[in-house]
Order: structure tokens, then C-alpha cells, then sequence
């Protein structure tokens, strides 16, 4: 849904009716994750992706469908099923889709604007009705109060890790009963990715960082390269010494962390505090002679071995990058590989599933 939001508040701002299709469940090699969505307006324009293009006619056709009726429908496709190759899931994979029509969709323009703001917010859905959960709040029902005020709770623990999923209750709110598949969808602000060095390889950085989805900030302690024009993909620019940037910001476990400098009197600082901190990655560019320069003053400095093994010197995966961009692909590369529990290497050269299950 992130990813169509925008598209969607210029519907509704015009009074666009839509229908929306999110993929709520998935099995083995699904090329989409719950949570993608595609929407579909009354004129027949469209928004999103589901599936990569393996079920999107069928899929099309349903949310016109929805708009025609003004019911909403849950349908799993699967290489299963005898209609398979005909929509075109040949991928191995199971996903199931909800489709349903905007008019089904409780308080839209508040769940569209906190989603464009990065404010908190979780939709609770069962086909034709939703509940949406913000961390002091709920609006809208699922049909049945006791089973609002168990989704809601559920939705909220949910909505503090970021998850996305399918909770079962019975139907009215029994934590043990199975009649009711409720799909959480969580939305929170976008992770950041901080970037310490206003050089051409944090520029290349920026823009893949903000193409992933990432918050990026670039920090350098010299105002005459930490600009804008030199920057347009940054979202935050910070001119201050890293370390104590760091040491004043918000890092948390979904925070990825890219020093750049790799000059000793920036990076040492740096890399003390951002070992201390939870960030998911932290990243340090340099040559494998900088990289022993660097770990023997940060070792003398007192940070331990355990410290030391989160780090990832020389930055980025071999791709045999050459130019800033190829550089920022490699590092790219390195932190999903790191996010998914990915090998790197080339997946002709394996057997394991192509899509990891667990961040």
C-alpha cells in the first residue's frame, strides 16, 4: 500500500471510486509479500502490482468486479490449481489476495494521509470490513465489538514491530477460535539509513538508500560539501561532527548505518558509538589496509571482538564495482543480503528457496 499511496490520495482528492487487491498470504516461492497491493479505479486505470504480472488480469477483472458489486472477495492462486498457467503463477508459489472496494474501506483518508506522514497506523481486515488501529485509538469494526477489541489489541503489538499477517480469532474475539482470518497491515515510518561522508560515493548512496524506501540523512562535518545540490536525494542533511551526530539521534534495529569518511579521525569516533548502538547494519568504507588500520585503533580504543563482528569491512559485496554507483549497488546488495539472510552469491549456483521468509 506504500507504495501506492500517493496515486490513491489523488483519487480520492478527485473522488476517484477504487478497489483495492492486497496480497494477504503467501506460500514457498511467491513473487510477491504480504502487503503488496494493487489498486484498480471505476475507469479502469491502475495502481501497484501483486504479483510481479503473474495473476494481475485475473486480478483486475475482481477488483472491477468488487466495484461492480460492491463486495469484497478473498481467491488463492496457485500452480495447484487447474486455472494456473491460465493466470499465470507458473513461479511455484501460493499467494492469496483480498480484493476489496473502497466503499468497504473505513476512515481511507486518515489511513492514506499517516501512511504519506510516517505516522503509525494498522488496518485490521475481513472482506468487507476494517478496523483501523493507531497507537491511541480504533476506528471502524470487523462487525462484532468483543472481536474489534481482540483484533485491536492483537493489531497493536503488531503495529509496535512493523508486522504484517493474518491473525485467526473466533467470532466474537476468542484468542483459541479459528472462524475469523483477520489481515493486519502495519505501517511505520520508513527506516533510515544514515550515510557519514558528503562524497560522490554517499551521492550514488542516497539515491539507491531513497529507492529502497530508506529515510536518508548525509552527514559530514564540512559545510561546503554537505549541500543540497550536491544532495537532492537526501531527505535530512546534517552538517556536524559524525560521532556526535550519532550519539544524538534516534538509531534503532531497522537503522542502517554507511561510513563513508574512511578518514581515522571520523571514522574511529563514529564506529565507537555505532557499535554501541542496535542499528540492523553498519558499513565502513576503505581499503583492506584501511580496514586493519581502522579495527587495530578502534581494538586499542577498548570496543571487543563482539563489537568488531557487527561490523562490515570493506563495505559491500564483490560485485567488482567501479564507479560510485556500481559501489552503492554493491552496498545495497550487502545490506539486503544482511536484512534477508541472503548467501550473495548467484542464486543459479543454489537450490535454497529464491525469497527468504524472515527479516
Amino acid at each position: 500500500m506504500r507504495d501506492i499511496v500517493d496515486g490513491l490520495t489523488t483519487w480520492r482528492a478527485a473522488g476517484v471510486v477504487f478497489a483495492v487487491a492486497t496480497v494477504v498470504r503467501t506460500w514457498e516461492s511467491a513473487p510477491r509479500q504480504p502487503g503488496a497491493a494493487m489498486a484498480v479505479s471505476a475507469d479502469g486505470e491502475v495502481l501497484g502490482s501483486i504479483s510481479g504480472g503473474c495473476v494481475e488480469g485475473t486480478v483486475y477483472e475482481m477488483c472491477r468486479t468488487a466495484l461492480q458489486t460492491g463486495t469484497a472477495r478473498t481467491q488463492t492462486f496457485g500452480v495447484s490449481d487447474d486455472d494456473a498457467f491460465d493466470v499465470g503463477l507458473t513461479c511455484g508459489g501460493t499467494i492469496q489476495i483480498l480484493v476489496q472496494p473502497g466503499v468497504a474501506m473505513t476512515e481511507t483518508d486518515e489511513v492514506l494521509a499517516a501512511i504519506s506522514d510516517g505516522r503509525p497506523v494498522a488496518t485490521a481486515s475481513v472482506e468487507n470490513a476494517q478496523l483501523v488501529i493507531w497507537p491511541d485509538r480504533v476506528a471502524g469494526s470487523l462487525g462484532a465489538p468483543d472481536l474489534d477489541d481482540a483484533a485491536a489489541r492483537q493489531a497493536r503489538g503488531m503495529l509496535a514491530l512493523g508486522a504484517i499477517g493474518t491473525i485467526h480469532l473466533g467470532r466474537r474475539g476468542e484468542q483459541r477460535g479459528d472462524d475469523v482470518a483477520v489481515f493486519v497491515q502495519s505501517y511505520v515510518p520508513p527506516p533510515r539509513m544514515i550515510i557519514f561522508g558528503a562524497i560522490d560515493f554517499a551521492a550514488a548512496m542516497a539515491r539507491i538508500g531513497r529507492f529502497l524506501g530508506y529515510h536518508v540523512t548525509v552527514c559530514d562535518a564540512r559545510p561546503v560539501f554537505a549541500t543540497h545540490a550536491r544532495f537532492p536525494d537526501a531527505d535530512d542533511l546534517v552538517v556536524q561532527w559524525p560521532h556526535a551526530y550519532l550519539e544524538s539521534t534516534t538509531v534503532d534495529d531497522r537503522t542502517v548505518l554507511c561510513v563513508l569518511t574512511h578518514d581515522p579521525k571520523f571514522d574511529v569516533p563514529l564506529l565507537q558509538v555505532a557499535l554501541r548502538t542496535p542499528a540492523r547494519y553498519i558499513g565502513a568504507m576503505g581499503s583492506r589496509r584501511a580496514h586493519d588500520d581502522r579495527t587495530r585503533r578502534l581494538r586499542e580504543a577498548g570496543v571487543s571482538e563482539a563489537a568488531l563482528a557487527r561490523l562490515c569491512s570493506p563495505i559491500g559485496l564483490d560485485l567488482g564495482a567501479r564507479t560510485p554507483e556500481e559501489t552503492a549497488v554493491a552496498i545495497a546488495a550487502e545490506i539486503t543480503a544482511q536484512a534477508w539472510g541472503g548467501s550473495g552469491r548467484p542464486l543459479s549456483d543454489l537450490a535454497t528457496p529464491i525469497h527468504h521468509t524472515s527479516r
